[in-house]
């Protein structure tokens, strides 16, 4: 039988990977075998953490509402602010309240304080 020569689709394949895990430590980053694990061990991690993030976020714009809402209006709390939020259709996200929070205090407490009235006149 006559020799062989293998193609470059294995060799172009391995280093694909290899670019990809060119910045892991030690041999993570020379051996082809922990090269293909750390690639699916990292690619899993930032599946996962994708969702996570988009949690923190949430919980820290939740957060930030609360602390500014309960800062004026002593009786006052986010879950209800939402609720009144909701009823006068005013369709502000959590991103935007937060914002606003950060940036502009006594303009979310504006949009509150007149909430709050809308509500108590509808209550009448």
């Amino acid at each position: 039988m006559t020799r062989i020569k293998r193609g470059y689709i294995a060799r172009r394949r391995r280093t694909k990977i290899r670019l990809f895990a060119s910045s892991f430590r030690g041999a993570h980053s020379r051996l082809t075998r922990t090269i293909t694990q750390q690639k699916i061990r990292a690619l899993v991690s930032a599946h996962r953490d994708r969702d996570k993030q988009k949690r923190n976020f949430r919980r820290l714009w939740i957060t930030r509402i609360n602390a500014v809402i309960r800062e004026k209006g002593v009786s006052y709390s986010y879950s209800k602010f939402l609720h009144d939020l909701y009823k006068r259709q005013l369709l502000l996200n959590r991103k935007i309240l937060a914002q606003i929070a950060i940036s502009n205090r006594d303009c979310l407490y504006m949009i509150s304080t007149e909430i709050r009235k809308e509500v108590e006149r509808s209550r009448l």
